[in-house]
This record gives C-alpha cells, sequence and structure tokens, in this order.
C-alpha cells in the first residue's frame, strides 16, 4: 500500500517546513514540494503537524509487582499508546533473582508475541548479577538485540544489586557496547522511613511521599554518575523526578561527564499536593513519588539545557481495586501510573503551547532521543527517505478532555480527569500501515513487531 500526505508541516528534531510525504511499502520513499506521485490513499494534511511516530522506552505491560499483575497488556497497552502517537514501546523484562536472563526472556516473549499492536523492545533488568549473567548480558548485546540493561537501586530482597555487582555489570556492559539504566533512589533510606511511618501509624497515601524524600533520588544519581565516571560506562536514569537529582547530573558535566537521564510527563505536570486527596491519592503512588512545584521549574529547564534528553512515561497501570490493596497500609498500594495514552498530548499542550519548550524539543524529547539512545535511529525516531513510516499527523488547535471515560488504557480512572488540552493525534501511521484514523484503531494484535537494537548512536 501507498500513501501520499500532502501540505503537512513536517516537524524533526532539526528542522521543520512544509512538504509532501511519500510512503510506499513500510518505508517512507520521497519528501518535497508538490510530489508528482500516485497513492492508493491520498491524505490532505494542511493546517497539520506531522512528527515521528512517539517511542516510550520506559513502560510495564503486564508485570507482575506486589502480589498483582499492572492492568495493561501489550494489546491494550499498545492500543493505548497508538491512540495518543506513539507507534514503539520498550518495556522491561525482570529477572528473577536466582535465575537466568534467558528464563526470564521467554517469560515476557511469551507475554508480547502475536499481542502487540504496536512495535516493541525489551530493556533486561538484571536483578542478581554473577559469572554466568555477565556472559547472558554478552549474548543479549550481540545476539537478541537487547542493549539496555536495567538496574534497581531500591528494593532491596527482589530487585536491588548492591554497588560491587552495579560496579561489574558496567565494566561488562562498557566492554561490548550496551548502556546500563538505573532506578535511582537509596533503598536503604526509604525502607527505614517506611518501617518509621509504619510504626507511627502514619498509613495514607502521603507517607508513600514522606518515606521517599528527595535527598533518596539526589543521593543515589550522584553515587550512579560516580560509578559511571570509574567505570567509563555509558548511563541513562530513569523518571528523573527533582532538582536535586539533576543536580547530580549537572555536577557530573563539570568533570566532562555525560549522564543520560529520561524524565515522565508526570513529573512535569503534577504535583505532591495529591497525596494529600485521603485515598484517592493512591492514583497517584508511584516510585519515585511526584515531587514539588520548584521541582517542575526544574525539569523542564533541564529539558532545554539538554541535561534531560528523553519524556517517557514510566506506564504502570493498575485498577482501583488493586490499589485497594493499600487502603490501610501506604506500603501496600501498588505503585504505578496509567499514562502510556497521554504523553504526546500532554508535552504538546503543557509545554509547545505554553511556551516552555520548542517544537523542535518536543519531537527530539518524545521520539528521535530514546531511538538514537537506544540504538534504532535512523530507522525509528525521524521523518527520512529509507525510515520506517511512522508517522502522526496532529491537529495542534483542536481541544478535547482527558477522562476514563475516552481513554483506551485499561485502567477505571484518569490521573488527568477532566484536564482540557490543546492539540490532539488525529492520524497514526505504523511501517506503513494507517493505525489510527477517526479515534478507531485499525490494526490487529500481532502487528506490533520485536525491534532490534544496537549500539547508542548518541554522542556520549
Amino acid at each position: 500500500m501507498s500513501i501520499l500526505i500532502k501540505n503537512g508541516r513536517i516537524v524533526t528534531a532539526e528542522s521543520d517546513y512544509i512538504a509532501d510525504l511519500f510512503i510506499e511499502g513500510q518505508q517512507i520513499s520521497a519528501i518535497g514540494k508538490d510530489l508528482p506521485y500516485t497513492a492508493d490513499r491520498v491524505i490532505d494534511a494542511s493546517e497539520k503537524l506531522v512528527f515521528p511516530g512517539g517511542i516510550d522506552p520506559h513502560v510495564h505491560l503486564d508485570m507482575p509487582f506486589m502480589g498483582t499483575s499492572s492492568s495493561d497488556d501489550y494489546e491494550t497497552g499498545t492500543r493505548a499508546a497508538m491512540h495518543g502517537g506513539t507507534t514503539m514501546v520498550i518495556d522491561f523484562i525482570l529477572q528473577t533473582q536466582g535465575d537466568t536472563l534467558y528464563n526470564a526472556l521467554k517469560e515476557w516473549q511469551g507475554r508480547s508475541e502475536g499481542k502487540a499492536i504496536g512495535d516493541y523492545s525489551y530493556h533486561m533488568a538484571v536483578t542478581d548479577f554473577n559469572d554466568e549473567v555477565a556472559k547472558e548480558v554478552v549474548q543479549f548485546i550481540q545476539e537478541e538485540g537487547i542493549s539496555s540493561f536495567k538496574t534497581f537501586m531500591a528494593y532491596k530482597g527482589a530487585l536491588m544489586i548492591d554497588d560491587g555487582q552495579m560496579v561489574q555489570l558496567m565494566k561488562v556492559v562498557k566492554e561490548h557496547g550496551g548502556l546500563v539504566t538505573v532506578h535511582a533512589t537509596n533503598g536503604d533510606v526509604i525502607d527505614s522511613l517506611i518501617a518509621k511511618n509504619r510504626a507511627d501509624g502514619n498509613l495514607s497515601p502521603l507517607y508513600h511521599y514522606l518515606s521517599q524524600p528527595e535527598v533518596t533520588e539526589s543521593e543515589a544519581s550522584a553515587r550512579f554518575a560516580d560509578m559511571l565516571h570509574y567505570t567509563g560506562c555509558p548511563g541513562y536514569i530513569v523518571h528523573m523526578t527533582c532538582e536535586g537529582a539533576l543536580n547530580a547530573v549537572r555536577e557530573a558535566t563539570q568533570r566532562n561527564q555525560k549522564v543520560l537521564v529520561e524524565t515522565c510527563t508526570q513529573y512535569l505536570v503534577l504535583d505532591a499536593s495529591l497525596y494529600e486527596k485521603d485515598f484517592e491519592g493512591a492514583k497517584w503512588v508511584m516510585s519515585p513519588p511526584l515531587r514539588e512545584k520548584k521541582d517542575q521549574v526544574a525539569l523542564w529547564a533541564g529539558i532545554n539545557q539538554g541535561l534531560i534528553q528523553v519524556v517517557g512515561t514510566d506506564h504502570c497501570p493498575f485498577k482501583w481495586e488493586q490499589k485497594l490493596m493499600g487502603k490501610d497500609d501506604f506500603s501496600k498500594i501498588p505503585n504505578g501510573h496509567p499514562a502510556i495514552e497521554h504523553r504526546i498530548e500532554l508535552l504538546y499542550s503543557e509545554g509547545v503551547r505554553t511556551g516552555k519548550i520548542s517544537l523542535n524539543k518536543f519531537v527530539e524529547v518524545s521520539s528521535t532521543n530514546a531511538a538514537k539512545i537506544f540504538g534504532i535511529y535512523p530507522r525509528k525516531g525521524t521523518i527520512a527517505i529509507g525510515a520506517d513510516a511512522d508517522i502522526v499527523i496532529f491537529d495542534p488547535l483542536k481541544k478535547h478532555t482527558i477522562s476514563v471515560d475516552t481513554h483506551h488504557m485499561n485502567v477505571d480512572y484518569s490521573g488527568y480527569e477532566g484536564w482540557e488540552l490543546t492539540g490532539k493525534t488525529e492520524t497514526v501511521i505504523l511501517r506503513g500501515k494507517i493505525g489510527i484514523e477517526n479515534e478507531e484503531c485499525l490494526l490487529q494484535p500481532g502487528y506490533g513487531q520485536f525491534v532490534k537494537r544496537g549500539k547508542t548512536s548518541l554522542v556520549i
């Protein structure tokens, strides 16, 4: 099938111009003014933005956690992502401590194969590093196309590795061209504060936030940067929330070090006052928690300063019944937030429309940088001849309201209920096929492909 998109305002991380776009098969074949091609389908994109499909490098689909599982699976999660303009996600495989990486890979393949509507890849979370796992790390990079390895500095006894294991993992990953990513919070301090609050009878969702103060994230971010500096390994901090952690990265630049950083839409637009809503605050229980308004200012500035390269979601939804598991104890509330569908529209409405970021920066942090960092550029993340035809046609003036009644995520509430946005995803194309049109999903489960990844192509 061929598609001709006419008269759109094409926006990439580097450029902004009016042109036609011709798609033949799964790739972009031509870009130019008044293209003389005949196509099976012609779309008039006059007055619309045309930009590369979004890449969300931080999602948790059908993930076992705290005695339950996240409520979006690969079908519902990637469909919701497509509705919002995200055509590819990168999920996290979780190694079971004491087991192999390959057994975990098989488990996640069983969750995704034949179910995904959008394209996807995996990060491998290493929760038990040893000599045998080190060999598997090399195989994952060289044979499986999985080149990023997640580590946790929290969740002791389940996911956390110690600093010695972290350093040894970094040395192996550096040698073979991979990337280490991290959940950077000080798990020991957090665990002690949780225990103290529980002992004192402080059990509401507010104490989830108060048990994870800013210092727990800033200290861990600085420590991770130090280990990267020692080993020479490239590294990426996921879901950064606060000014203190950003300052740790800023200080690392003084020794000519580049630490890659991701934040998430919720940390840019929501704040910790939501935890004061009694148990309704459980809707926003995630780790790290929402922070203060001064942190929002710092994060937007960090994006413009080039200290933050990516905006993801950490999408990990739980239905209200699941959140009620912690109605009498905040430490038992499943941590996670439904966000995969609204990332691009929130980032446009709250970022571009308000003048916080430019259109080019919007594309850079929602798509291009993720493609470069995670080894899939220029196949993904840009509009260029030969790139996959992953395209979003976006109405920059259309107003709409976020609501549980209209979203497509498999969760029975919205963390943004009633938010009025300007700018809406209109048409989404994935590898040359129209996926979203007239608010309907036209692709079937199984169309989404696993995407093998290589080395980062972002200068570090």
